[in-house]
């Protein structure tokens, strides 16, 4: 599979919606109710898609396979209360389901990693549902660490689930920049 990473574009906002939509509904479907699930819409996605890509809330970089995206990556600085302010955040990332465990979302952790480190963050935070072990192995495996004590339990779509923030330090640049170990691609 050949993969082509690009900043994301406002006309991406519908591809990246009906992704994000999609990823939620197998990703989560243990996790939440089908009828929430169910009920994700692509269009309402897609206009949220459409300000966050036109107002540069975050960076958004995809992921394309023979031209069709397969996965996003969104980041910026930490949006958590009380964070250092050389933190940066992992804010999303999916994949398309079918593309799982086939090098996208590892090529687009590792550019959004490598490009906050560049900006002089001297981590990256994200948060992932506690019951998703999937995630949880795939941050584990780049490197970002449980932090202790940050479990957030909150309702959503009628479930009570539970958040853990993980979190990557940065090690300081040799010249280079930073590099993630493992296959980008």
């Amino acid at each position: 599979m050949k993969i082509y990473i690009r900043d994301a574009q406002v006309a991406d906002a519908p591809e990246i919606a009906a992704l994000h939509v999609r990823s939620w509904q197998v990703a989560y479907a243990q996790l939440l109710p089908a009828a929430f699930l169910a009920s994700m819409s692509v269009v309402e996605r897609t206009q949220r898609w459409q300000g966050i890509l036109a107002g540069a809330e975050s960076l958004t970089v995809v992921a394309e396979v023979d031209r069709r995206v397969v996965a996003f990556v969104s980041y910026g600085n930490c949006r958590d209360d009380g964070a250092p302010t050389d933190r940066g955040e992992i804010w999303a990332i999916y994949a398309a389901p079918e593309t799982w465990g086939r090098g996208a979302g590892r090529a687009l952790l590792a550019h959004a990693v490598e490009r906050l480190a560049a900006a002089g963050y001297r981590e990256t935070a994200l948060w992932v549902f506690a019951g998703n072990a999937r995630g949880r192995r795939f941050y584990e495996a780049a490197g970002f660490q449980a932090v202790a004590g940050s479990a957030q339990r909150f309702e959503l779509g009628g479930a009570m689930v539970e958040e853990q923030q993980y979190l990557l330090r940065h090690p300081l640049p040799r010249g280079g920049g930073f590099t993630m170990t493992g296959e980008h691609a």
